[in-house]
C-alpha cells in the first residue's frame, strides 16, 4: 500500500511539527462530493499548514491517515504516492466514523524541520 519507513530519526536539532487530524473541507468550509477530490483537499490543508510552521510537505515523517470506507483504500494510496515522494513511517486505519460523521477521511502528520525554520504563528486551537 505504498512505500514508507518502518522507522524514521529525528536528527537532533529538528524541530517536531505536529498536525492535527485535517479534513478535506475548503477554506469556505465546503466540502468536495467526490472522494477522491476530498482526499487531494486534505493534502492541500496539510500543505497549507506545514507552510505556516515553517515546514513542508518532504518534512513529514510521520502520517496517520483515517478513512470511514474500506472501498476508499485504493484511491486514498493513490493519490499520497502522488503527494508524498519520499518514505515517512505511514499508518492507515478504517474506523467506522471521524468526529463528523460527514467526514470521510482524516489526515495526521508529524514533520520535522530546522529550529530556525519553525514558528508557532499557525497555533490558533
Amino acid at each position: 500500500m505504498g512505500v514508507y519507513s518502518d522507522a524514521v530519526v529525528i536528527p537532533p536539532g529538528m524541530v517536531q511539527v505536529v498536525l492535527s487530524g485535517t479534513p478535506r473541507l475548503r477554506s469556505d468550509g465546503t466540502r468536495p462530493d467526490d472522494f477522491a477530490e476530498e482526499t487531494r483537499q486534505a493534502w492541500d490543508n496539510v500543505r497549507e499548514a506545514l507552510l505556516c510552521a515553517g515546514a513542508e510537505l518532504s518534512d513529514i515523517v510521520q502520517v496517520r491517515t483515517w478513512l470511514t470506507n474500506a472501498d476508499d483504500m485504493a484511491t486514498y494510496v493513490e493519490i499520497r504516492n502522488e503527494i508524498i515522494g519520499h518514505k515517512p513511517a505511514l499508518m492507515l486505519a478504517v474506523v467506522p466514523q471521524l468526529v463528523r460523521p460527514s467526514f470521510r477521511l482524516e489526515i495526521e502528520v508529524v514533520a520535522a524541520v530546522a529550529s530556525t525554520a519553525a514558528t508557532a504563528a499557525c497555533q490558533d486551537g
